[in-house]
């Protein structure tokens, strides 16, 4: 039986992954037969989906596929009878994670795309978005799937399923790419020949490995740890080691963005010296971005250049691409996705979004039952997704209180008026992109609140 053509639509298509998602369709065609790409962006994307557009096309015509890539800035366009809609986008642009970053590192505290108040903030502006896709997706493609790696990828998963009312949502993320990637070849093996089994949220898991035989390997890759092996920490975690013996005693794999919790100290001396000299990981990636945007124009250019490896999130597209084509066809693979609990992970609310070893299939994502955490980590893991429940119930419903009480749970907000200092500079700082909280930031301006980071004052004047 010949196979439905499939027409998928990716929001943030101006995004610098947008070659390596091409390059993923373009790799699985024989099994997925994509019949159009639709990139939406809004205007002040138009440039950048321009520039990504033309270059995605050129990829599918030096292909041997017949495929029309579709640029709009109407989303309604595109959206009409979707099969697959992915979501790569970052409201505010990098303007916006730059002032994630730098209000609270101006004082004193992490300031991290999403860790701490900069991703919360992320959250704020994300959320109410997606759900107005979300919207958009139940009257123009109601059978479609949400394919989402916006971040915080799992708050927004959350917000779509729990909130929205919108099922067909798989949240994903390439860290445990990262490890599925590099761990096996430390013991001169393939990924099929490793089990790995992953729990917890977004940024914010653990995980185990055994060989297909059920020897455990585990304790293997944390001895390695300390070694000079590729061990998967993405380009944008800077690479502090974990103390051996609180891994020897939890043996478990913390994902790399637990640096900056349990070496929280060494990540924030990190995060300000480049706060002080360099710049932000924003204003860096702000660099990459601009010089893989030059390389995209060239008109030769019709493959994914090496440098989109330096960007944090590579892998993100292709693992989009895979948990599309397991869908289509019924695959029943193993992947790390953000999903709804269903009890997997006894700790934790049924109905919440965790992320978590899962087979996809036909039916979309099945958790594979963990059970119950140890202390150390079930006392992380529950204050992190409490926190994660209110910061998604602010986002909706623009409650102040509510935001603030997130910041004082979160583990890397310094407590008390500092953290009222910053959610306030932070509000009014993003103020286009946060209507649910005018009210507040008309109250707040009137008082004269305002950062005084030479930065994020220049980008309030002349950015975004």
């Amino acid at each position: 039986m010949e196979k439905k053509a499939v027409k998928i639509v990716t929001i943030g298509g101006g995004s610098s992954y947008t070659p390596e998602l091409m390059e993923g369709f373009i790799k699985r065609y024989d099994e997925l037969p994509v019949k159009e790409i639709w990139l939406v962006d809004i205007e002040e994307g138009k440039e950048k989906m321009e520039i990504v557009g033309a270059m995605a096309q050129r990829m599918w015509d030096a292909s041997p596929y017949d495929v029309k890539v579709h640029l709009t800035l109407d989303r309604r366009e595109a959206l009409k009878d979707a099969d697959f809609v992915t979501t790569q986008f970052r409201v505010g642009l990098l303007d916006a994670r730059i002032k994630d970053e730098r209000i609270p590192f101006s004082h004193g505290m992490l300031g991290q795309e999403t860790n701490g108040a900069g991703g919360m903030f992320k959250a704020f502006r994300t959320i109410p978005v997606i759900l107005s896709i979300v919207e958009d997706m139940k009257e123009l493609c109601p059978n479609a799937w949400l394919i989402n790696f916006t971040n915080p990828s799992g708050m927004v998963t959350e917000a779509v399923i729990k909130h929205g009312g919108w099922k067909k949502c798989i949240g994903l993320c390439n860290v445990p790419v990262g490890a599925l990637l590099s761990e096996p070849p430390m013991f001169g093996l393939t990924e099929r020949e490793c089990i790995h089994r992953f729990a917890g949220l977004n940024h914010f898991h653990w995980h185990k490995v055994t060989d297909n035989q059920g020897n455990d390997l585990t304790d293997k890759i944390i001895d390695n740890m300390y070694k000079e092996v590729e061990d998967g920490t993405p380009a944008n975690i800077h690479d502090v080691k974990f103390l051996k013996d609180h891994m020897k005693q939890i043996q478990l794999i913390p994902c790399g963005y637990h640096r900056y919790y349990y070496m929280h100290d060494e990540m924030l001396k990190h995060g300000l010296e480049e706060f002080n000299t360099i710049g932000t990981r924003g204003q860096q990636v702000k660099v990459t971005e601009a010089e893989l945007f030059e390389l995209y124009k060239d008109p030769n250019l019709n493959y994914k250049p090496e440098q989109l490896t330096k960007r944090g999130g590579t892998h993100y597209s292709d693992a989009a691409c895979e948990c599309i084509n397991a869908i289509y066809n019924d695959k029943r693979l193993h992947m790390v996705v953000s999903t709804q609990n269903n009890g997997a992970i006894a700790d934790l609310p049924y109905d919440c979004i965790v992320e978590i070893s899962s087979i996809i299939s036909g039916q979309g994502a099945m958790p594979l039952n963990w059970g119950k955490f140890n202390p150390s980590e079930r006392g992380w893991v529950q204050i992190m997704k409490a926190m994660e429940e209110c910061v998604i119930e602010a986002a909706i419903t623009g409650n102040y209180g509510l935001a603030l009480a997130a910041f004082e749970m979160n583990p890397q907000v310094e407590h008390g008026a500092v953290a009222q200092t910053v959610l306030d500079e932070l509000l009014v700082a993003h103020e286009k992109y946060l209507p649910q909280f005018k009210d507040k930031i008309a109250e707040l301006k009137a008082k004269g609140v305002a950062s005084k980071d030479p930065v994020v004052m220049d980008l309030m004047v002349h950015g975004h």
